[in-house]
């Protein structure tokens, strides 16, 4: 029997005489979720994970991470893909194996913390369409962040996997904040809040071996649920640190499969599976049955190289353990930076990150904290004058600042944080309660917004938790605007085609023929027949010492002349109105806005509007914020550089911009 294309597991030759181990390792796989968020961007589509679905249901993982994190807003965000639907269909191919998402908390699958009634709703919807796993952590591990989403998770008879963000300040565990004691500390609190499992999220692949064993045997010693270690291989130390904890006792780990493992992803289950073999840890899995999977997967990847980071050879990255920045957040780290054409600042980036992170209260870095210090690092390398002055401080750095994320593990630097919360529309006085009790209920607004767009209540969630973005892809998921070239799949002939395209523009074969430049005609050209055998040519020609009246400065695509245009010569043409300031990337939008007088406002990096804050006629003052311009999942507050009133808005909320495009113009006063 075949099933999209490949052979089922029931038609492959397992070991017949394979001892089952004493106490096995459980494995859960991260293939589907973490592995392509990690290496690519979250791209995979969900029509390239049924190719191996099947297979994988086949071969007895503890459970499949399938959903959460990045998924949901990569899928309506990029992919054209309802993230809802991609449950209910990988849970028609995988009948046996548990489906787990990540769940960050009070924030679910976004970048900042929702009411209370969006939370209810989105985690029973959850478990409506077929998750059975829910793996919640918060950036901060504030656990009252956990409250609301555990209530709907054990009302459902689902499975709580309590989550601690691991992180260090020094380059091992321990130090004043993250040693033993705190991990400890936060699983009996897990415990006590009815988590089934505990789990330990490396993100970053920090944890060295010997801190693993020594974690994962304190843990054992302190708390009754199984513990599960979910490490990154980014550092070279994932292999080495499993190994460590499979032998302190360990119960689940994580680990893909191969063509999705190493570098930023996590460790491989192939070379464990072999490692094990025999042991009382043995996992029981078949190698021939992953190796067949592993083929298949080897597939589809090329057509998603094009967001892998190809910035270096090495497969592993020491500098992790410094700037502590996790796999995804990188990739996505150098795409922004590449489209700023400022990736040869990557390394200041980093450099500057530990600082931010110091100033912000050492907190972990995993999403949403590893965007708020990623991108606020971007915004103090490339527009600060000098260390510390936070020039363009993001909304999430304000709302971190005034308590809206939780409690800090330390406290956050005085002086960044008076300047974040000068002028924070909530108050300039930080608050110490759950963060959710000061949210204002979300939901009927949201079904408001969505009125028109969305036919049942997973289509209200979408536009929920992002507003700008869910509404573009109802609009696309109902056919009220077609789906944009850029959202369409691509297949491997195009990759072939494009890759043949690279190869020939290497060997020098899709050199252009140099094309001559135009010089602007003057007035008083005098006309010639001129025939050259049988061929007939119309010449101009303008006598020397004549002075020369330009008609137009435009290069023509085509630099021969055509009768069309030179049928009246003593036309008087139209002066061409030069733009009162250069712009760079002009594009259409950027032209009609640039013939408005004023100062334009362009664009510091790539990114989307999100709103305008000011409207055209509205009275401005510097430094007063005219727009918000999203980059890289986070909000930024684009200020007015003179006082005067908006003249011109010429952008849509969702409207993609690049560097140096003009969003709003400003006539001085």
């Amino acid at each position: 029997m075949q099933k999209h294309g490949i052979l089922e597991y029931s038609e492959m030759r397992y070991e017949p005489d394979r001892p089952k181990a004493a106490n096995p390792i459980k494995i859960q796989d991260l293939t589907f979720r973490d592995g392509h968020q990690s290496l690519f961007a979250t791209r995979v589509r969900t029509e390239d994970l049924l190719h191996v679905a099947e297979l994988m249901d086949q071969v007895g993982f503890y459970s499949m991470e399938v959903w959460g994190g990045a998924t949901f807003d990569v899928m309506h965000r990029y992919l054209g893909e309802d993230p809802w639907e991609r449950i209910r269909v990988l849970k028609k191919h995988i009948t046996k194996t548990p489906f787990s998402m990540l769940l960050r908390g009070q924030n679910l699958v976004g970048y900042r913390n929702y009411p209370d009634d969006i939370v209810e709703t989105f985690v029973q919807r959850c478990c409506d369409n077929g998750i059975d796993i829910f793996r919640v952590f918060d950036a901060l591990n504030d656990f009252r962040n956990f409250q609301t989403a555990v209530k709907i998770i054990k009302k459902n008879n689902k499975h709580f996997q309590g989550a601690i963000c691991f992180s260090l300040t020094e380059q091992r565990m321990g130090g004043e904040i993250y040693n033993i004691e705190y991990y400890v500390s936060k699983a009996k609190q897990l415990e006590d809040m009815g988590a089934d499992t505990i789990c330990i999220k490396d993100m970053a692949g920090l944890i060295a071996p010997y801190d693993a064993y020594d974690l994962i045997r304190a843990l054992k010693e302190n708390v009754k649920v199984p513990v599960h270690l979910h490490t990154h291989f980014t550092s070279g130390m994932g292999d080495l640190s499993l190994f460590k904890a499979i032998e302190a006792g360990v119960d689940i780990i994580d680990t893909c499969v191969g063509p999705y493992a190493y570098r930023t992803s996590h460790p491989a289950i192939e070379p464990l599976v072999i490692s094990l073999l025999g042991t009382n840890r043995d996992t029981g899995f078949d190698i021939k049955l992953l190796n067949k999977i592993g083929k298949e997967m080897e597939k589809d990847i090329p057509k998603y190289m094009q967001f892998a980071d190809t910035t270096k050879f090495s497969i592993i990255d020491t500098d992790v353990i410094i700037h502590q920045t996790p796999g995804g957040m990188i990739s996505n780290l150098i795409n922004q930076l590449r489209q700023m054409d400022a990736l040869d600042r990557l390394d200041d980036v980093f450099k500057e990150i530990p600082r931010v992170r110091k100033d912000l209260g050492q907190i972990p870095l995993v999403t949403p904290t590893s965007q708020i210090v990623g991108i606020q690092a971007v915004n103090n390398t490339l527009f600060d004058s000098y260390e510390g002055e936070y020039s363009h401080i993001t909304e999430e750095v304000k709302d971190l600042c005034y308590g809206l994320y939780g409690k800090t593990p330390m406290p956050i630097n005085p002086e960044v944080q008076k300047k974040a919360l000068k002028g924070y529309p909530r108050g300039e006085k930080p608050i110490t309660v759950r963060p959710g009790d000061i949210l204002e209920p979300g939901l009927e607004k949201a079904k408001q917004e969505a009125e028109g767009l969305a036919k049942d209540i997973d289509d209200v969630l979408i536009v929920a938790l992002y507003n700008v973005t869910g509404k573009k892809f109802l609009r696309i998921k109902y056919g009220l605007e077609p789906m944009p070239d850029e959202m369409k799949p691509i297949t491997l002939e195009e990759v072939k085609r494009q890759q043949e395209l690279c190869e020939k523009a290497k060997a020098g074969l899709l050199v252009e023929p140099p094309v001559k430049k135009q010089v602007p005609k003057p007035e008083g050209l005098r006309q010639f027949d001129v025939f050259v055998d049988d061929e007939y040519f119309l010449v101009e020609v303008s006598e020397k010492g004549v002075p020369h009246i330009v008609h137009s400065a435009k290069v023509a695509s085509n630099p021969q002349v055509q009768p069309s245009q030179t049928s009246n010569p003593q036309s008087s043409p139209q002066p061409v109105k030069n733009n009162p300031q250069p712009v760079p990337n002009q594009s259409s939008v950027q032209t009609a806005s640039t013939a408005v007088e004023g100062t334009p406002v362009t664009a510091p990096m790539p990114g989307m509007l999100v709103r305008y804050e000011k409207k055209v006629g509205d009275k401005v003052k510097v430094g007063e914020t005219l727009l918000v311009l999203e980059a890289m999942k986070m909000y930024n507050n684009i200020p007015s550089p003179v006082e005067g009133t908006v003249v011109s808005t010429p952008l849509n909320a969702g409207d993609s911009v690049g560097k140096g495009d003009v969003m709003i113009v400003v006539k001085p006063d």
